[in-house]
């Protein structure tokens, strides 16, 4: 198809049509990867919760179809449940109640939502670290465990629930909170050529930096392409709640390293350094992850940059629709192929993968003239 519009109007109808027939098998739970064909359930507490509900409220906006509107609404309200669970709370919970709540909220106007979204970003606030100026990640995996001075890049794309606190409320505190975090990104994570690490281990109790950590990347230098993506959108997004050059910059130079280093179909390895004899399996959702953050960068920047930002995002969501979509095959709950969950512990590689459905979903929004959920 030659016209641009014409290609986003088929993928947004096929998305929208795929959707309707497995949203009933999915129902009000918590997608995560589709492994044989079917979607694995997660826990309501699990990072992921917020996509499944995201992707509908996506399509909600476009269709008003009420069955997509009821299962988010009461995903959001399963929800419930980890908002009061202490020990299951961590950085991902902007991700989660930004797609349910405050989704919610902006679309409905649900003074519920709006609540149930501030107070999270109050409990987002309290991981905090002001000797070392980051949120901290996760909680310890096992007993003994000590990952109290880690931070990871993803983090980026929950900062946009305190910028929306503080539009909210008029109490800068949520704001100065995700910019002092931002400001470590930029100090910390990103190096010269436009790589990213994806965890960074600090002192809790000084915040002095003590080493980088591979993460789910392949080694600790190398350059994950999924904490690519997410410091693309991150700091794109960050800087259109702040204004702040320096994270405009950063989400550019960052950018420029991910476009240089993809492959002729567009769609990312899941990490752009890897040894020969590494297996190169591609990672689908790093591909939407960063495509939503080069279309919301060509938002951003004047009209003479902004092409190769609106040209990456659009080849990449074209590809992925293209090459990688099973728009066809009901034996398959995702939309997106080939997604690369945590290649170090072998898991989900080379299946769909719910974050990798939402960010195309959203890119496709966008290309529609829409903005995303953050």
């Amino acid at each position: 198809m030659s016209d641009n519009r014409e290609w986003v109007d088929e993928a947004w109808q096929d998305v929208i049509q795929k959707v309707s027939r497995k949203s009933s098998k999915i129902g009000a739970n918590f997608p995560h990867a589709s492994i044989n064909g079917t979607y694995g359930l997660a826990d309501p507490h699990w990072w992921t919760a917020g996509f499944w509900p995201g992707q509908l409220w996506l399509l909600y906006r476009d269709t008003k179809n009420e069955s997509f509107k009821e299962i988010a609404e009461e995903c959001e309200v399963r929800l419930d449940k980890v908002i009061t669970d202490y020990y299951k709370l961590d950085h991902d919970m902007g991700f989660m109640w930004t797609l349910t709540s405050r989704a919610r909220y902006t679309l409905l106007g649900e003074e519920e939502s709006r609540r149930r979204a501030l107070l999270v970003a109050n409990l987002l606030m309290g991981r905090f670290n002001v000797q070392g100026n980051f949120i901290r990640a996760w909680n310890p995996w096992y007993e003994g465990n000590q990952n109290e001075g880690w931070a990871i890049i993803d983090c980026a794309m929950n900062l946009p629930l305190l910028f929306w606190a503080s539009e909210e409320t008029s109490d800068p505190r949520y704001k100065n909170t995700a910019m002092k975090h931002a400001d470590t990104i930029l100090n910390h994570f990103i190096e010269a050529d436009g790589s990213v690490h994806h965890i960074v281990r600090f002192d809790p109790d000084t915040g002095e930096r003590v080493e980088f950590i591979g993460g789910q990347g392949y080694a600790p230098e190398s350059a994950w392409s999924r904490g690519t993506g997410w410091a693309i959108y991150g700091l794109a997004l960050c800087y259109r709640y702040t204004g702040k050059e320096d994270y405009l910059d950063a989400a550019k130079k960052v950018a420029h390293f991910f476009l240089t280093n993809l492959p002729d179909d567009y769609v990312p390895y899941w990490d752009f350094r890897l040894p020969e004899e590494v297996p190169s399996y591609r990672d689908s959702s790093a591909g939407a992850i960063a495509a939503c953050g080069l279309l919301e960068l060509a938002d951003n920047v004047p009209s003479t940059e902004a092409a190769i930002y609106k040209r990456g995002g659009e080849n990449i969501l074209r590809s992925l629709y293209d090459n990688y979509g099973a728009w066809e095959n009901d034996q398959e709950d995702g939309l997106i192929l080939s997604g690369t969950g945590h290649f170090p512990e072998n898991s989900n590689i080379e299946v769909p993968l719910i974050y990798g459905d939402y960010f195309f979903v959203e890119g496709l929004s966008i290309l529609k003239g829409n903005k995303g959920l953050f």
